[in-house]
């Protein structure tokens, strides 16, 4: 049993895999590590996660499982001395008793190469079972070779729900918790509490029991001592902030921020990213509507901001809070401050208008591939210019729909870099309407040369009625005279 003088966070550590909150994805119902667990057969592993996800809970857990000797190690303590000492005597524990030792390696990534170096071989041969434990990305922290040998485990920040069951299991059990102190905690206080601390249960627990001071003496009415919401914030020593993540002011703040960027308003912009981080929204939220935000409100007048949005988004998955905030807020600031334009986004809903009106309209033939001898004898494919054969890269074609052949959809703007795109399609699209216009002119002189041949038809067809008339008339006038001499 856990000393109760020891911090709440550590008295309320999951000590089963039932109690373990979170990290479904590792060890829910079924899944391989939770059933090697269960069975005692843990590989080496890499745990990696921010902190207070539950990476050294799950290391305890193992210890409280395992058969084997389990050996807790602090990299931030211990050196490279240490580590020989635990190698030798689980070597001896192998050689003599086939009893196998767990190493759990905390904060493995303050290791340098050399110390990193020294697991190789006692990992490689079964000397010991190492579980390392990162904040870190493994793949810049841990050399190769040692990840070449473990299990990477990626451990996802904890949600507000997380945080909700672990604080409440803390306020009721009267074992190691907080039950024999008749507490109640409103709902608020509750919300604030899990949406502050920021996937780190740790903080939430030591924050809960940060209210204790600030308790009255005295029981309510209901035989309890109740958590508000001003005593959590005395606690986190932070306001809470108007934000409601599933009400009316959530739709106003994210609706603000969207339209800072769109107005090209940077200080607003991070003012409304910065309320609603310091309100416990959730980061990735922001990211997935700034990367959407690039494509729809920015677009081609600056095709960079799209790869800003998205290394923004992988920046804080790598660094995660508290200081995944800055490079978000890098990316408002830039998005913000970029040439607008929404251009591609409505060449689409335009396009989309007309396959919903038109129906599924038939692909021109020569556009249709032919990986088949019968399609090519159907004539698939046949008349195709490839374009690359062409001196500039481009030839006269109708690419779109037999009904809907010279319309147009994207209409870009001169902002930006989609300033040039739209001078080269000028271009193109002149040099295809001389095209066209060329071609009609000819069509005309065809139909003009047609009609002329029918005309001269026609007269000579009417000069030769007559003719046979004038004949018809002779020969008739020389029957009359023959007649009267007979």
């Amino acid at each position: 049993m856990k000393n109760e003088k020891s911090p709440l966070a550590d008295r309320m550590r999951p000590q089963t895999l039932d109690e373990f909150v979170g990290q479904e994805h590792i060890l829910g119902p079924g899944k391989l590590i939770r059933k090697a667990m269960e069975e005692d057969r843990i590989p080496s592993l890499i745990l990696w996660g921010p902190p207070g996800s539950g990476k050294t809970t799950m290391a305890m857990i193992v210890a409280k499982l395992t058969s084997a000797n389990f050996i807790p190690f602090s990299a931030v303590l211990s050196g490279v001395k240490e580590v020989k000492d635990i190698l030798k005597a689980a070597e001896g524990e192998k050689r003599y008793y086939s009893k196998k030792t767990i190493l759990f390696v905390d904060e493995i990534h303050r290791f340098n190469k050399a110390q990193q170096d020294a697991f190789l071989h006692h990992v490689e041969n079964g000397t010991i079972i190492l579980i390392g434990a990162t904040t870190e990305n493994p793949s810049f922290q841990v050399i190769p070779a040692l990840l070449s040998r473990t299990t990477v485990l990626v451990f996802q920040q904890l949600s507000p729900e997380h945080i909700k069951i672990l604080l409440k299991r803390a306020i009721v059990d009267s074992v190691r918790g907080l039950g024999s102190e008749n507490l109640e905690i409103e709902e608020d206080a509750l919300d604030f509490l899990s949406h502050s601390c920021h996937g780190d249960a740790r903080i939430g627990l030591n924050a809960l029991e940060s209210c204790l001071p600030l308790l009255p003496p005295e029981l309510t009415a209901g035989g309890v001592r109740k958590i508000t919401l001003t005593m959590a914030e005395e606690a986190l020593q932070r306001k809470a902030l108007l934000y409601d993540k599933t009400g009316e002011e959530h739709y106003n703040i994210i609706s603000a921020f969207i339209k800072s960027m769109r107005g090209s308003d940077p200080d607003a912009a991070v003012y409304w990213m910065a309320r609603m981080l310091e309100a416990g929204e959730d980061p990735l939220f922001i990211a997935r509507r700034m990367v959407i935000f690039a494509s729809e409100d920015i677009g081609n007048a600056d095709p960079q901001a799209i790869q800003v949005a998205v290394s923004a988004k992988d920046a804080f998955h790598f660094v995660g809070m508290p200081e995944g905030w800055i490079p978000l807020a890098q990316a408002a600031t830039y998005l913000a401050s970029a040439p607008k334009s929404n251009a591609s986004y409505m060449a689409y809903v335009r396009a989309k208008a007309d396959v919903t009106s038109r129906g599924p309209l038939p692909v021109p033939m020569h556009l249709r591939n032919a990986p088949t001898g019968l399609m090519k004898k159907l004539g698939y494919g046949q008349g195709y210019q490839y374009p690359h054969d062409a001196k500039e890269g481009f030839v006269v074609e109708n690419y779109l729909p037999d009904q809907l052949r010279g319309k147009k959809y994207y209409f870009p703007s001169d902002r930006g870099y989609e300033g040039l795109i739209s001078q080269y399609l000028a271009r193109l699209r002149k040099t295809r309407n001389d095209h066209v216009k060329a071609g009609q002119e000819e069509t005309q002189k065809q139909k003009e040369a047609v009609q002329d041949n029918q005309e001269q038809s026609e007269e000579i067809q009417n000069i030769q009625e007559q003719s046979e008339a004038v004949q018809d008339i002779q020969e008739q006038s020389e029957e009359d005279h023959s007649r009267e001499g007979d």
